[in-house]
């Protein structure tokens, strides 16, 4: 059986510019707001034209123990050049969590696919 899990690509973002880049603090209190930005593209710019873009970026944040994550975050980018108009591939939110878990990125690209990315973030009390 396939699984659509086996479709997501990875690589290091600063080679790779499909990846999603996550900034977040590696912890935080439990009764805080983390902070967390999420771009593609930082080091390597990606393409933004109607032939090749990025489409959508999702947030997932997965906590230790839970059987599945909770969506926190996602956009989705329409202007890739129609009247000179341009989105950015950026994405900036807060959420908080009571426990410790793993925050995952993920974009498509209209010609090469789906991408992950991955951290964790520890939760203190």
């Amino acid at each position: 059986m396939k699984s659509i899990g086996n479709l997501y690509q990875t690589g290091d973002w600063k080679g790779e510019k499909h990846v999603p880049v996550i900034h977040a603090p590696e912890t935080a209190n439990k009764d805080e707001y983390i902070n967390v930005k999420v771009l593609i593209g930082e080091e390597i710019p990606h393409p933004n034209t109607l032939e090749h873009h990025i489409q959508w970026v999702k947030v997932y944040f997965h906590p230790e123990g839970s059987k599945f994550p909770v969506e926190v975050a996602n956009a989705d980018f329409s202007a890739h050049g129609e009247l000179g108009v341009y989105t950015d591939y950026c994405v900036e939110f807060k959420f908080k969590a009571d426990k410790s878990g793993t925050l995952y990125a993920t974009s498509y690209c209209n010609i090469h696919g789906l991408w992950e990315n991955s951290m964790e973030i520890t939760i203190a009390e």
